[in-house]
């Protein structure tokens, strides 16, 4: 059963001592009440989490035996502690969460803790001990796509940073990790930073901000969490020729991989820029079925089932000589491994790509875009 709110409700909190108490399960007698804790929302990659949770929900394996109900906090911790309160005051099973920090929620998750509440972050990460967390290896993220952007250079280029939310762990993870690898080549000069916020349209803001004093000429290569498709729109908009846009490391939004198919590729509905041209790139992205992922572990630990603390999910990386067409879209044409979808059927550039685990056969595209299950 799907319950959706959206109202950040504001309650005491609950003050108890959190003891380690090994999972036991929990006896069902009605469905599992979990809610879903939403910081940031404001992007693609969250609307499309979302989507997958509540299509994980809504399967016939799920419906029956959960109830799941959906809150956002938006960028404000406070918030987000006085609703995690509200939601154990309201007889929680389990709290399924975004976090906007990873140290700020500590004191509330243990208090939840205390009370029996399983607390499962997924994408950013909760440093309490009793929180499990379902994430990718986010510093290798950033330093996989880093060493990546100096390769393409040889060592030698004028680049620009765009971030994404500031304080989160997983921005935090993937920016250090990417300035340690440009710190250790001298030929690499960061000519400008921004933080975009994982948004196709902030990314855009913030890029024309940074070129509002200088030409596209003037940068070889660009190091970004989301926003590679909108600044290779941004280069043809100039007047530059795709074969001669600039190297861009980050996300894994479809658009992004579309335009990385080889020029000439037959794509249904591609229209430039949301159309192949060789692109160089190299693509990844936390998968968005990370949430949908917490949710199933959340049911599996109050069925007293043993779950790892955490859970580490692959880190899909994509390149021009990896990136692979899905013709119809299916689950099992992505376990054969396609990665890019075509555009007719996902008109949203900045919809992201890796919706694909084979744990979670109820999920496919229509997951991803309608937050509808396979079965």
């Amino acid at each position: 059963m799907l319950n959706l709110s959206y109202k950040g409700a504001v309650c005491a909190a609950a003050v108890a001592l959190y003891s380690a108490v090994p999972t036991l399960g929990h006896a069902q007698e009605e469905p599992y009440d979990i809610y879903l804790s939403m910081s940031y929302s404001g992007n693609d990659w969250q609307a499309e989490a979302s989507n997958m949770i509540k299509a994980l929900a809504a399967s016939s394996d799920y419906a029956d035996k959960t109830n799941l109900e959906v809150q956002v906090a938006g960028p404000n911790t406070q918030r987000q502690i006085q609703q995690i309160n509200a939601m154990v005051q309201a007889g929680a099973d389990a709290i399924v969460v975004y976090p906007i920090s990873p140290t700020a929620l500590n004191n509330v998750v243990r208090s939840a803790c205390a009370r029996g509440v399983e607390i499962i972050a997924y994408d950013g990460e909760i440093t309490e001990p009793c929180a499990y967390n379902v994430t990718i290896n986010q510093s290798e993220a950033g330093r996989k796509t880093a060493e990546w952007l100096v390769d393409q250079l040889d060592g030698e280029g004028d680049i620009i940073l765009v971030n994404g939310v500031p304080g989160t762990s997983v921005d935090t993870a993937r920016t250090q990790a990417a300035k340690e690898v440009f710190a250790q080549h001298d030929g690499i000069n960061v000519i400008g930073e921004a933080d975009g916020m994982w948004s196709q349209a902030v990314a855009r803001t913030e890029l024309n901000k940074l070129m509002s004093t200088r030409d596209w000429s003037d940068v070889d290569g660009l190091w970004m969490q989301v926003g590679c498709y909108t600044a290779n729109a941004m280069q043809l908009e100039s007047g530059i020729a795709p074969e001669d846009v600039a190297p861009c490391a980050g996300e894994g939004s479809n658009g992004g991989r579309i335009q990385m198919l080889p020029l000439g590729t037959e794509v249904d509905g591609a229209e430039l820029p949301y159309a192949p041209f060789g692109a160089p790139r190299i693509s990844y992205a936390a998968p968005p079925y990370s949430g949908a992922m917490a949710f199933k572990l959340a049911v599996d630990i109050l069925e007293g089932k043993e779950v790892d603390k955490r859970t580490e999910l692959p880190l899909p990386l994509i390149t021009n000589e990896t990136v692979q067409l899905c013709e119809t879209g299916s689950w099992d044409e992505q376990k054969a491994g396609c990665n890019v979808f075509n555009p007719s059927l996902v008109s949203n550039p900045g919809w992201f790509a890796s919706i694909f685990s084979e744990e979670l056969p109820q999920l496919g595209l229509d997951a991803a875009l309608e937050g509808q299950p396979e079965n």
